[in-house]
């Protein structure tokens, strides 16, 4: 019964990535084609905007009202439908991003909805959960490889899927799916029902109070700085390759999710071995990497340069991000669960993706001027700027984090599960 229960939580994160990675690698390419190349920063900035607001969904209704996996459904069936309409506003582009934000409302409360659904339906964090969170990047794999080449027969000869409406009317269908098939999941009763609402505990600051202390703090910090330069490769890096002259760019993205797969299984063996603090700055120090490869591959396009940038993904996201949310749940407890892991969105996805999202908006724009896309001259000193960005955050994470007391408890767990 138990592997049955993971299962279907496996098939609920292959679905929850497939819907974001339907849309979000082809979002940028599919606003240029409709000659919106200077706005392709906006659904970049709407996606945090959401997930601030995020808490609020978490907080108020899953956490104290009703059960995690209706929630869970009823949002995503929602959004779907709200996506399914998005094509209908391409002429106009502020009615377009704001469709996008309608949608991004409903999606980003999912993130937390799910990881609290699992966790509190697994009994061992560091060694189930990443298993059941691969299902996710495969699915994001998947939609990848679908939006190139499973949509192909679909358009003109010459057209790339990636440059139609096609993803989007993909990410509707699935989004639907998944909430219809959400209401099947396991009962997760709202962990904190019954206690009084108010801003602080909606917003996460009563769980930042219990979970508080300074190495907690620099891990929020720097989780919202990291984030920074981390939007600059979701909304970039598919123009940066159509620019490079790579084709089918979705599926080439995949690279990044293959590698996160394999990284994520490996979680439980790095951890024992590196432990919170090592796990966390190695995440850091690829993202860095991975940008200082984007910059030194683009003057003559070399590309186990650029092809190599993306397979850092693996390190990027699974050490950082995945690790984060697993430190995040070692530090809780149930009643706070669903408030923590919707406040280490909020920080991330919420506040670092928006300001990066911006930031690298005014900076692309500043190289672009009045030109339709970056040289590849242009694109070298373009990412040089967040690669130096996550070295620095990374140098002052490993100066000022120690954790004696959750790598403890990693090891702990470690040593009682032999």
């Amino acid at each position: 019964m138990k592997k049955f229960v993971k299962a279907r939580l496996s098939a609920m994160m292959f679905l929850q990535f497939f819907i974001w990675g339907a849309w979000y690698t082809a979002i940028a390419v599919y606003m240029s084609n409709f000659g919106m190349e200077d706005l392709t920063h906006w659904p970049f900035t709407v996606n945090p905007i959401a997930a601030i607001c995020a808490p609020f969904f978490v907080g108020l209704i899953a956490d104290r009202y009703f059960a995690t996996e209706k929630v869970l459904g009823t949002l995503h069936i929602l959004g779907g439908i709200i996506m399914g309409l998005t094509p209908q506003a391409v002429d106009n582009p502020v009615v377009f991003i704001l469709m996008l934000l309608a949608y991004n409302l409903c999606y980003m409360p999912t993130m937390s909805l799910a990881n609290t659904l699992s966790f509190h339906n697994i009994n061992d964090q560091e060694k189930e959960f990443p298993v059941i969170r691969v299902f996710g990047t495969i699915g994001w794999i998947v939609a990848g490889l679908t939006v190139s080449f499973g949509l192909v027969s679909f358009v003109a000869e010459g057209v790339t899927p990636e440059g139609t409406a096609l993803p989007l009317y993909l990410t509707a269908i699935a989004s639907i799916i998944l909430g219809l098939y959400s209401f099947t999941l396991p009962h997760t009763p709202p962990p904190a029902k019954g206690d009084s609402v108010s801003a602080r505990s909606i917003l996460g600051i009563d769980a930042l109070k219990k979970l508080g202390s300074k190495s907690f703090y620099i891990f929020l910090a720097s989780s919202m700085l990291i984030s920074i330069p981390l939007a600059a490769y979701y909304n970039f890096t598919q123009l940066y390759l159509g620019n490079a002259g790579f084709q089918n760019i979705a599926a080439t993205q995949t690279i990044g999710q293959a590698s996160e797969v394999v990284f994520m299984l490996l979680i439980p063996f790095f951890f024992v071995r590196l432990g919170v603090k090592w796990m966390l700055g190695v995440g850091m120090l690829a993202w860095g990497l991975r940008y200082a490869l984007f910059a030194l591959g683009a003057p003559e396009v070399t590309t186990w340069m650029i092809l190599g940038g993306i397979a850092l993904h693996g390190i990027c996201y699974d050490f950082f991000f995945v690790t984060g949310q697993i430190y995040v749940d070692i530090k809780s407890f149930e009643r706070i669960r669903g408030q923590a892991q919707g406040l280490i969105v909020l920080i991330t996805y919420g506040v670092g993706m928006l300001i990066g999202a911006q930031v690298a908006g005014y900076v692309f724009n500043l190289f672009l001027g009045d030109q339709s896309a970056l040289s590849l001259d242009q694109w070298y000193n373009f990412w040089w700027v967040p690669a130096g960005f996550a070295i620095v955050i990374f140098i002052i994470f490993i100066f000022l984090f120690d954790d004696r007391e959750a790598e403890k408890q990693v090891s702990k767990d470690q040593v009682s599960s032999i």
